[in-house]
Parts: structure tokens; C-alpha cells; sequence
């Protein structure tokens, strides 16, 4: 796609009276029954450009728009009359970069969190001089030269790989696909992130390759861990627990079911001079955890960050119970004294309903403790104060009494 830039007399999309609140006070999503979705609005490509107004023509600002979608309207801002091209792509990215060069001093983030950074649905992390970007609407998806363009003027990285295979992109009727849009990227890529090296499958592992959000919460427990024995549920790259090791803890033992995880994992822990004490067990977290109770192994650090057990609304009862459910065997599993990490990626588990589970499972198990951390993603990932889906990790640390 050229670099054109796209017309400021952008066709207009009206709100339903009465419906402009939200959109008025900076929320930067309207839904499709909060349009007035007429004829010529059922008639735009997705993924335009538009100008949003409310029932009497005054505009409201800048939106990307898909009728066919729940979410019609993504907000980009409130100038009316923005011109959406590669300068305004280059001017977000900068603004980006200039908060994380801020926060961090080696280049290991999430670059744009989506519509905290003013780019809805773009997500861009970078690993060094690799930048892996992930376009989860029709109106990003469709800029994605522009896009790389954009990066490559901003940062000039060795590679860029699109990693566009969430299931995110199924509610805009996109299709999934993994490629590299500049240089190339074989094996695995190292990072570097709380003093320790790690590695990261930019291909095909899980989201991105790594998940950044954790990096403060595992500075946290891997702190606690010195001198524990300690063990790591859904250890994934091993960033809780190859940490731990480098940390000082005994001996770490790292739980995942993929043993192409397991075996990145244990990369780390021979970069990080620490695979004497470290050893990888390839089982169902559940089912261990089960096991090692019944078995009356104690741990004095058990960390448990699952993959998401509520994916959508309709997950929420089921996931509930799961996360008290695996609260509860962790729990059991600490000896004590100890130290216990439960987390959620789930956005649709809310931190107050997190909380009471998480709490439930604990008192389920026999145990008492003290809440010392309840917190969620590292400053790169920003929440944007009028979407709650923003502040979607949850992890909290207890002592175990």
C-alpha cells in the first residue's frame, strides 16, 4: 500500500441522540447500536477513516470504522479533521518511544499497547533491534505497509515480523498469518529483562513471542525466592522461574505441557549460569499440582500465571471456579512461611471478582496469608483510563502462613 495520505473530508458517521456521552468525554470505542448505521454507513469499506459527530452534526472526532463489527467506531482522536498517513503513524510511534526510553534503558517493551497508546488494535513489542507488530482490525490490518514504513523511519530495526495470528483478527473477518516484513528472524531471539537473558520464538510462540506485562511481577517473587525451593506452574519461556534461580532461590523446578517451551526455558537457565539448580517437568499443571499434594511435596515459593481461563463472557462462571481451584492446590502446596504468586491475564475477570476467588481458593485450602502485592502490568502496558480492558493482568502475592 502507498503512503498516500487519506483525505480530510472523510465521510461522516452520526451518533444516535442522545448516545454521544461516552464518546464526548474521550471512551474510545462506540458500539454499532450507538450508530446510526443508515444506508451510506452500512456502505463504507471497513476499515475507513471517519469523522464520528453526534445527532446534530458537530463533530466529536477521528474514528476507523467496520459495520460489521460490535465495536463499529475505534477513536483516533478528537481532531476532526485528522490526516491518517505514515507522518501520523511516525508521530504516535515516537510518542511511544519516548515514554518506554523513559522507563527502560535497554530496548525490551511492548513499543504500543493498542488504544492506550492511540492506536487501537495495534500492538508493537520490541526485542532489541526485532520489532514483532500484531494488527488485530481491518483498519490497521489494511495500513500494515504503512505501518512497517512508519517503524522502519522511527527505529530502523534489523527485522520486522508480523504476527498476525490472534483470534482477535476473526471478529473482523481477517485472516491469520505469520510473516517477516523486513530482514529475517531464524531460531530464537534473546532478550534481555530484569538482568537476566531469556529467549523468545518470534514465529510461533505464545502472543508476541514473550509477555513484557509480567516484568515487575517477577522482579517481585523471584526477590522473595532467594535461599526457597521453589516451583513455577505454566512456566512457558521460564520468565518467573529462570529468574527466581538467578535470583538466589535453592532449586527451581519448571512446569509446563509444551516441552518446545520447556526446552526454551532451560536455554535461559544455562545463559543465566543456573541450570545445576533448575529442571524442567513436562505435565498439566492441574493434574501435578494435584499430585505433589497428595504426594505431601512442599514448596516455600509456588508461582502460578495460567493462560487465560475466561476468554470471553460466557467463560466467566467456569473460569471463576478455576482460578479458586488453582488457587486452592497452590496454596496447599506451600509450605509454611512461604510464598505464594497466583495471576490473570483475563480481562473479563475483574480484579474485584479476582480477588474474591483467589481469596476463596486460599481459605479452601486450610490457609491463612497476607496479601503483599496486588498488581498488574509493567508501564508499558498502560491502561487507558476509560477502558477497563486495558488493565486486564491481575497478580497477586501472598505469605502463606
Amino acid at each position: 500500500m502507498s503512503d498516500t495520505t487519506t483525505s480530510p473530508k472523510l465521510p461522516a458517521v452520526r451518533i444516535q441522540p442522545g448516545r454521544h456521552k461516552r464518546a464526548q468525554f474521550g471512551h474510545p470505542w462506540i458500539y454499532s447500536n450507538e450508530i446510526e448505521m443508515d444506508k451510506a454507513a452500512k456502505a463504507l469499506p471497513p476499515g475507513s477513516i471517519v469523522r464520528v459527530t453526534d445527532a446534530g452534526g458537530q463533530p466529536l472526532g477521528t474514528a476507523t470504522f467496520n459495520p460489521h463489527t460490535l465495536i463499529a467506531c475505534r477513536m483516533l482522536s478528537r481532531d476532526p479533521a485528522l490526516v491518517v498517513d505514515r507522518a501520523f503513524f511516525e508521530a504516535r510511534f515516537r510518542r511511544a518511544l519516548d515514554v518506554r526510553e523513559a522507563l527502560f534503558d535497554r530496548p525490551f517493551y511492548r513499543l504500543v499497547h493498542a488504544e492506550s497508546d492511540g492506536l487501537p488494535a495495534l500492538i508493537v513489542d520490541r526485542y532489541g533491534d526485532t520489532l514483532v507488530v500484531q494488527a488485530n482490525t481491518t483498519a490497521m490490518d489494511s495500513r500494515i505497509d504503512m505501518i512497517v514504513a512508519a517503524l522502519d523511519k522511527v527505529l530502523s530495526p534489523a527485522a520486522i515480523v508480523l504476527r498476525n495470528d490472534s483470534g482477535a483478527r476473526a471478529y473482523e473477518g481477517l485472516a491469520e498469518e505469520v510473516r517477516v516484513a523486513k530482514g529475517s528472524v531464524e531460531g530464537l531471539t534473546r532478550i534481555e529483562e530484569n538482568g537476566a537473558a531469556f529467549f523468545a520464538d518470534l514465529s510461533s510462540g505464545q502472543k508476541t513471542g514473550w509477555f513484557f506485562d509480567q516484568r515487575d511481577n517477577r522482579s517481585f517473587i523471584a526477590n522473595l525466592a532467594k535461599g526457597r525451593r521453589t516451583i513455577d506452574f505454566y512456566t512457558y519461556a521460564g520468565g518467573f522461574g529462570v529468574l527466581a534461580a538467578q535470583r538466589g532461590a535453592s532449586h527451581v523446578t519448571l512446569v509446563d505441557r509444551s516441552a518446545a517451551s520447556l526446552e526454551i526455558a532451560m536455554q535461559a537457565a544455562e545463559a543465566n549460569g543456573v541450570a545445576a539448580k533448575v529442571e524442567a517437568r513436562k505435565a498439566d499443571a492441574f493434574n501435578l499440582l494435584d499430585e505433589l499434594v497428595a504426594a505431601g511435596e512442599r514448596y516455600e515459593v509456588v508461582i502460578a500465571d495460567p493462560p487465560a481461563f475466561v476468554k470471553s463472557r460466557k467463560d466467566l462462571a467456569v473460569g471463576s471456579r478455576a482460578y479458586r481451584r488453582m488457587t486452592k492446590a497452590a496454596a496447599r502446596l506451600v509450605a509454611p512461611g512461604g510464598y505464594l504468586l497466583v495471576a490473570s491475564c483475563s480481562h473479563n475477570m475483574e480484579p474485584p471478582l479476582f480477588h474474591q476467588e483467589v481469596a476463596r481458593g486460599l481459605g479452601e485450602a486450610g490457609r491463612t496469608g497476607r496479601i503483599l502485592r496486588f498488581a498488574g502490568a509493567g508501564p508499558d502496558h498502560p491502561v487507558h483510563p476509560l477502558l477497563p480492558e486495558t488493565q486486564y493482568l491481575k497478580a497477586m502475592v501472598f505469605a502463606v502462613d
